[in-house]
């Protein structure tokens, strides 16, 4: 009779199957002198990062009953911060999917069996089954669907829906013959009367997933939406068309962790310190290099970090309450508001990466971050964050501290503002206005003082700075 082990996964690493960041995951045989060799055997849910409690299944590359391939990608997980493809150590059948596209689990609960053998699937399905009756992970029933869309429709996502592309020959198909969708995907695009040929699959090799269908509907209700508004001029404003207002919708998977990490750094006591600063020098530089490529981001994460090399004390960290560590590298973590969530991608050692470089990094960063690739150490090795608002309007507003950092900067706009020159008449500059948010454990206002003076002076004065 066959036996039951839990067995790990692993995070795939052939860069000729991959598309999303990827994880190699522990594994520790039993040895044989004391168990018998296992024919069937449990995939759980991995842990994908040190912070993920759950995953929520994206999508499974493989249905029951295919055969695979040690190495060979079976299911895309989406942990806390992103989508990953998780490969089988063993040969076998894929016998029993216990965790449906859009279900959630605990890391370390049962998702799927795997047989050895074809005789042997129909024994492994007896045991799904088994296990299921039990408990199983939580997975949405089909009826509440429409509020997940709703849910996953963050107001970003709203603002500028996802492209829909429509094509003579599917990029999804074999040969135009068929479009390659996921069952859930194929069910949801089904309920929510979306047709799958005008659909643009991001899944493995263009399949498409869930999250596309999502979209796709998404786009479909904002284009309703905008000719209903056209043909009725002098209608009040409406709600996003993809909020369904009065319902409840459950945390994703990451605004579950962005709650967690927000909940923790109200343990640290943090006071704040805000300074203007003239932009006109930043300002002029920028249009000067720009057409290289550089953003406003990567100049002033640069300009942080200089600043953070003469003042390391901001660049420190506290994470027992009892000792603070002298970071020895100065990554600038700057956070970015992404579909139902929020990530800070790192630029690391900003301080020695010249201007164009850190650029170029930064919109790699951004790019992987909105498709959900960042691998764990661009997004959870940050030593000070960063948080812009400026390019709202926002003239000032303060930042939470994240946990395990000293600092946070929040960036407002750069205005222009009446001013008085040194010669006593009425002049104008652009200012903004920074405001740090620091762990008062470790640092004090005249950390921060000085701090806030070293930067406004490399910003207003970038020629002697190193800053291009």
């Amino acid at each position: 009779m066959a036996h039951l082990l839990r067995t790990s996964f692993l995070a795939g690493s052939s860069p000729s199957l991959r598309r999303r960041p990827f994880l190699q995951l522990p594994f520790h045989p039993r040895r044989r002198s004391l168990q018998p060799q296992a024919t069937i055997r449990e995939i759980f849910m991995p842990a994908l990062s040190s912070t993920m409690t759950e995953g929520k299944i994206v999508s499974w590359i493989k249905t029951e009953g295919d055969k695979l391939a040690k190495g060979e990608s079976v299911v895309v997980v989406e942990s806390d911060k992103a989508d990953m493809d998780v490969e089988t150590f063993y040969d076998g059948y894929l016998a029993a999917i216990m965790v449906d596209e859009g279900g959630v689990a605990p890391v370390g609960s049962a998702i799927a069996f795997l047989a050895e053998t074809e005789d042997e699937i129909s024994e492994a399905k007896s045991r799904a089954a088994n296990v299921s009756s039990g408990s199983s992970p939580s997975a949405p029933p089909p009826e509440k669907i429409p509020e997940n869309v709703g849910a996953a429709a963050a107001p970003v996502a709203a603002a500028k829906p996802a492209s829909v592309v429509v094509a003579s020959t599917h990029p999804a198909s074999e040969g135009g013959k068929r479009i390659v969708a996921s069952s859930y995907a194929k069910k949801l695009a089904k309920e929510l009367n979306v047709e799958l040929g005008a659909v643009l699959g991001t899944g493995p090799s263009g399949r498409i997933v869930a999250k596309d269908v999502e979209a796709a509907a998404s786009t479909a209700v904002l284009k309703s939406d905008a000719a209903r508004s056209v043909s009725a001029p002098g209608s009040s404003v409406q709600p996003p068309p993809s909020l369904e207002l009065g319902t409840t919708v459950p945390f994703s998977t990451m605004q579950g962790a962005v709650s967690r990490n927000m909940v923790e750094s109200l343990a640290v006591p943090t006071f704040r310190v805000g300074y203007t600063i003239t932009t006109d020098a930043l300002d002029a530089l920028y249009k000067k290099i720009k057409s290289k490529g550089v953003t406003m981001t990567a100049l002033l994460a640069k300009a942080t970090a200089l600043a953070l090399a003469k003042h390391p004390i901001v660049n420190s960290s506290c994470r027992d309450g009892k000792s603070f560590t002298y970071n020895s590298s100065i990554n600038i973590a700057v956070a970015v508001a992404i579909d139902g969530g929020l990530i800070t991608p790192v630029l690391q050692d900003a301080d020695k990466v010249d201007i164009y470089s850190l650029s170029r990094k930064w919109k790699e960063l951004v790019d992987k971050a909105r498709a959900k690739q960042l691998q764990p150490q661009e997004y959870n090795t940050g030593t000070f964050t960063l948080s812009n608002l400026g390019m709202f309007g926002v003239d000032r507003f303060d930042a939470i501290l994240p946990p395990g950092t000293g600092a946070i900067m929040a960036v407002g706009a750069s205005i222009p503002t009446v001013v008085g020159t040194k010669d006593g008449r009425i002049g104008k500059k652009n200012q903004m206005q920074v405001n740090v948010t620091a762990d008062h454990r470790v640092i004090y206002g005249s950390d921060l003082a000085t701090f806030l003076q070293t930067l406004a002076k490399i910003i207003e004065e970038p020629k002697g700075s190193k800053l291009a």
